[in-house]
């Protein structure tokens, strides 16, 4: 019987895919990275640039019931639905909201924390073996109030975050003008956290770990995977064009994994999109030093090299749907009130997946009659915080040893 070119196949070339790639081929294994887009792009290339290791809180807080409904009265807010697709997100919804107990609640805290903690330094050891470890700067960041509620509102969520470890400074809103001069004299208060980070390209953050990749001898391969099944005691990969036998795969194909995920286990993960939106503004990269979050405006603006990026908002409308750029484009009106005189020009709009899960945990987890199959998706605003950690884990499991963090919260058990 031939020997297989390849000892694992990674499916899914954005960052978590590119990461655990980049680890295992370091580690000695033969490694073929196939997707059907370029490596990089989607959420790893329009994601907010920010390492957000201070969120360690999920997505479904209690209380939240209450506020969806005003949440959704205006299609242009933070959080939106496209009404087509109601219908599809209402059972996700349903799982999302029962985590807003108490229970599930501290424990998904717990579970992203431990993946939060670990995450820069897991970053911090992946560049340096890349060779690019300028594309994280550990500078901090801030979250920014313009009233005075919802800075009180605000304190409770601050004393669960240092519960769970997060360093936060609270500053007046002349202290957030020394460190960032262009911000508003409306904000009123702040929030430093010195120990996050962020990058000036994420799109360049992961083409630096795939050209690592390819140094160690990875290949590369842009095809879409139609379907993949158990071959004995590995995998079978369907391709457009051929069939390819692997011992092992790793799945890590964002939102697009439910349907693979399907035909390898018979479990269909509730696992659904949040589209992201960001809106470039070329002309204002020098305006801001760090990442600044609004907690009034829920969105983020991060200095990057090719200009200022606006991102944020939540839309629930699937795979499918077109766009709608307004969404990008409202953020500027939003920065010209945090950072008076920013340029008016706008460059890139893009639209991206969040792979988000109803518990706002990833699946890390190896599955199959001889443990053949890895997993690494699902997560939600974090998959650039989360990734070096998740890629750590994916080679501890593919190696069968214990790694950087108890990966039980995030077994794909718990969904069936």
């Amino acid at each position: 019987m031939n020997q297989p070119e390849f000892d694992i196949a990674v499916i899914g070339a954005g960052v978590v895919g590119v990461a655990s790639a980049c680890l295992l081929q370091q580690a000695g294994q033969r490694v073929l990275l196939i997707d059907k887009e370029p490596p990089g792009q989607g959420c790893s290339k329009g994601n907010a640039g920010h390492f957000a290791t201070e969120q360690v809180l999920p997505l479904a807080t209690p209380g939240l019931l209450t506020k969806i409904p005003g949440m959704l009265i205006d299609p242009l807010g933070p959080v939106a639905i496209r009404w087509p697709y109601l219908h599809r997100i209402t059972p996700w919804m349903i799982r999302f909201l029962l985590n807003t107990r108490k229970k599930p609640y501290q424990a998904g805290a717990k579970a992203i924390q431990q993946l939060n903690e670990q995450s820069l330094d897991c970053w911090q050891r992946l560049l340096k073996m890349a060779g690019a470890s300028e594309q994280l700067k550990i500078d901090g960041s801030l979250l920014v109030f313009e009233r005075s509620d919802s800075f009180l509102g605000y304190q409770s969520t601050l004393e669960q975050i240092r519960h769970y470890g997060v360093n936060a400074k609270v500053l007046n809103g002349d202290e957030a003008r020394e460190l960032e001069p262009a911000l508003s004299p409306a904000v009123e208060h702040a929030v430093l956290f010195p120990e996050t980070g962020h990058t000036s390209d994420p799109y360049k953050l992961t083409l630096s770990l795939l050209e690592f990749f390819r140094q160690c001898g990875g290949v590369v391969m842009q095809q879409e995977v139609q379907q993949l099944r158990t071959k004995g005691s590995g995998c079978e990969v369907t391709l457009s064009d051929k069939t390819l036998e692997v011992p092992k795969v790793l799945l890590a194909t964002g939102a697009w994994s439910k349907k693979l995920l399907q035909q390898l286990s018979g479990v269909s993960v509730p696992l659904d999109t949040e589209r992201g939106y960001h809106l470039m503004l070329p002309q204002a990269a020098d305006k801001l030093q760090i990442p600044i979050s609004s907690a009034d405006r829920k969105f983020i603006m991060t200095p990057m090299d090719e200009g200022l990026r606006l991102a944020g908002t939540v839309e629930f409308g699937g795979l499918e749907a077109p766009a709608n750029m307004q969404r990008a484009e409202m953020l500027l009106k939003h920065a010209k009130a945090l950072i008076p005189g920013v340029s008016e020009e706008m460059g890139e709009r893009w639209m991206g997946f969040r792979p988000s899960l109803p518990d706002s945990l990833p699946v890390i987890d190896r599955i199959g009659s001889h443990g053949q199959f890895l997993l690494a998706f699902g997560h939600q605003h974090l998959g650039l915080t989360q990734a070096a950690v998740t890629a750590e884990a994916v080679l501890a499991l593919h190696q069968q040893r214990s790694g950087p963090v108890n990966l039980q919260p995030y077994r794909l058990s718990r969904f069936q």
